[in-house]
């Protein structure tokens, strides 16, 4: 009997072990990780801090990612959207793109394969957002903010809003007029 208590306690430290020695993360435990020693980076008067809002696994491709979340930094407050594939058991960070409420940057798009169009919206007449002909995956962050994104296989497709009356808008990446308007502040 104390042979077979022996086998098993070597055997149970041995997957123990095994088990330590591993650098498989799972995809959330992964972006924690990373965005924790993000926080690293920052002194305490900044405040820092984020919040992990909407992860999909196997978006494009089985192994791969996507993470959106808000981030407190020196910019004040920012939601992003990150891509990230799986490759030989490890997660890697592909691609991010940030965006802001009220700015004239009204959405953007990652510049590699695969495109994602992201967005803020803080407008709550906009009902649907389509990136060439795909509608967007709208997320509901708080009151009357709200952040869109679609994976594409296309570079450089135009992005429409349909509003709650039904009109479309044809929506550029930057809005001309609110950026002028924010030079000229900027200048006073």
């Amino acid at each position: 009997m104390k042979i077979n208590k022996k086998l098993i306690l070597i055997i149970l430290t041995g997957i123990t072990l095994l088990a330590a020695c591993t650098n498989d993360y799972t995809f959330e435990d992964f972006f924690h990780k990373k965005m924790e020693e993000n926080t690293q980076e920052y002194d305490e008067e900044v405040q820092y801090s984020y919040s992990l809002i909407h992860q999909e696994e196997n978006v494009v491709h089985s192994n791969d990612a996507l993470a959106v979340f808000t981030e407190n930094n020196l910019q004040g407050e920012q939601i992003f959207i990150a891509y990230f594939e799986r490759e030989g058991g490890h997660w890697n960070w592909k691609q991010t793109r940030g965006a802001e409420w009220d700015t004239p940057v009204k959405w953007s798009a990652m510049h590699e394969e695969p495109y994602i169009y992201s967005g803020a919206i803080s407008d709550n007449s906009i009902k649907e957002v389509y990136a060439g002909q795909m509608q967007a995956k709208i997320i509901q962050i708080e009151e009357d903010k709200r952040f869109w994104y679609v994976i594409s296989r296309e570079k450089d497709v135009e992005v429409k809003m349909v509003m709650a009356d039904g009109t479309e808008k044809i929506v550029e990446e930057i809005d001309e007029e609110m950026l002028k308007e924010w030079q000229d502040k900027k200048t006073e």
